[in-house]
């Protein structure tokens, strides 16, 4: 990742009055506007007590909105700090479906066209779509879903930085959402929580074979062996994950419990291995044309009347279209990454011999668990920098918080589906479950 930021020289007072026409117009309607400012001039406060001061250091920004509309330009211009957001984030977000909505009249878009035309085109190198965000990534990954593609994906989120995760993940860096008792708990709490309900969910008990498919930094497997004695194998396609898990298994003493490797789930080998199968977070990564593969993957380790595990995000339309928000997240966070509505992934486990036992949805959890992340993400914000620089750490702000707000509005969700594969017709979960939900 670029890690550099550019910011603009001070601008010239001529440009001020058709900046702040243009930006008058654009946000005209809106219920709580922002105080505004170009560079270091306050061009106008519309409340006493503003949530946010929207800041562009440079009026080309406006020119290049106006004339050629793209929203990833203005993600893209805030991630090199041409146009920046003091005060509320969440509130600025709010910003998106405002200018979803806005409806400009012809003397309106001549308007703001004329004005626009005024401003200077800028040279400022923010102002581009970034080479090492955007173009790298459009040219790089075309939902192919290869075995060297995916390993690509998962490394260029995974493996930006182990240290830059430990800043604002939980102890047991749990990076899934969390499971809250209640609203009050501690992030380090929620998480504890969210391990010990996995495990419960699987009925794991003492010398259960278990196979975690994206083990991340190793958290559930090492609490699975650690507190329900069962011999735990993890996959991952990160390097840093790995040699972060196997050193984590080392120092907690679990090497006669706990395995981990370096491995692509349509590699795994071995038949009726396994006694319980997890997945938690990763199958976003998988891709909806290889979701038969993947479950034909567990289908063919777990044995028959074994728990699999299946906890994955999800959209509130079919199939992963093409909008401003999937290529926001294919573009700069999770290359390749797709998302599907809850029932057609219940469709396609049935399908592929599973019985469905569970489905429990987890939507205000990940609004909490993500909320935590960003405000711990912002009180480390020096060490973050040092660490990652500025570009990364505004992609990670701003996607978090962004991702808080869609979970809060609905329009994404996340559910734990407990399935098995089917034997015969037996029932391998007790008749009522009332036991996973109580001490």
């Amino acid at each position: 990742m670029d890690h550099s930021t550019t910011l603009a020289r001070p601008l010239p007072p001529d440009l001020h009055a058709p900046s702040l026409r243009i930006l008058r117009r654009l946000l005209a309607g809106i219920e709580r506007p922002p105080a505004l400012r170009l560079g270091d001039a306050i061009l106008h406060e519309l409340e006493t007590h503003p949530e946010y001061t929207l800041v562009i250091r440079d009026p080309g920004l406006l020119r290049r909105l106006v004339l050629r509309p793209d929203p990833l330009l203005l993600a893209d211009a805030y991630f090199r700090g041409v146009i920046d957001v003091e005060g509320d984030l969440y509130s600025a977000l709010a910003l998106k479906d405002h200018f979803e909505a806005v409806s400009l009249t012809w003397r309106d878009k001549l308007a703001l066209w004329r004005d626009a035309l005024m401003l200077r085109v800028s040279e400022q190198e923010g102002l581009k779509p970034s080479g090492g965000l955007a173009s790298r990534m459009a040219r790089r990954f075309a939902h192919r879903h290869s075995r060297r593609t995916d390993r690509a994906a998962i490394s260029f989120h995974y493996d930006v930085s182990n240290a830059f995760y430990g800043l604002w993940l939980d102890v047991e860096r749990v990076y899934s959402c969390a499971y809250f008792e209640t609203a009050d708990d501690s992030l380090e709490q929620a998480q504890r929580n969210k391990l010990e309900h996995i495990c419960r969910k699987l009925r794991l008990q003492p010398g259960d074979r278990l196979l975690d498919i994206g083990c991340g930094w190793g958290a559930p497997v090492c609490w699975a062996a650690r507190h329900h004695g069962v011999r735990a194998h993890g996959i991952t396609l990160s390097e840093r994950q790995f040699e972060y898990a196997r050193e984590r298994i080392r120092v907690e003493g679990l090497q006669d419990l706990v395995t981990v490797e370096l491995r692509d789930y349509r590699d795994l080998d071995g038949v009726a291995v396994y006694d319980k199968v997890a997945s938690v977070g990763m199958f976003e990564h998988v891709g909806l044309a290889n979701l038969p593969t993947y479950y034909a993957a567990v289908q063919r380790v777990l044995r028959p009347g074994g728990l699999f595990l299946n906890h994955g995000i999800t959209h509130d339309e079919e199939g992963w279209n093409r909008t401003v928000a999937t290529e926001f997240i294919n573009r700069y966070v999770f290359p390749d990454g797709e998302l599907d509505c809850v029932s057609n992934i219940q469709l396609g486990m049935e399908r592929a011999g599973f019985e469905i036992h569970d489905v429990e949805g987890l939507r205000p959890h990940y609004a909490l668990t993500l909320r935590h992340w960003v405000e711990r993400l912002e009180a480390r914000r020096e060490e973050a920098l040092e660490e990652v620089g500025e570009v990364t750490y505004r992609i990670w702000r701003l996607y978090m918080a962004a991702c808080a707000l869609e979970f809060e509005a609905g329009g994404t969700g996340i559910y734990l589906i407990v399935a098995s594969k089917r034997d015969r017709g037996t029932w391998p979960v007790p008749l009522p479950r009332r036991d996973l939900y109580r001490e």
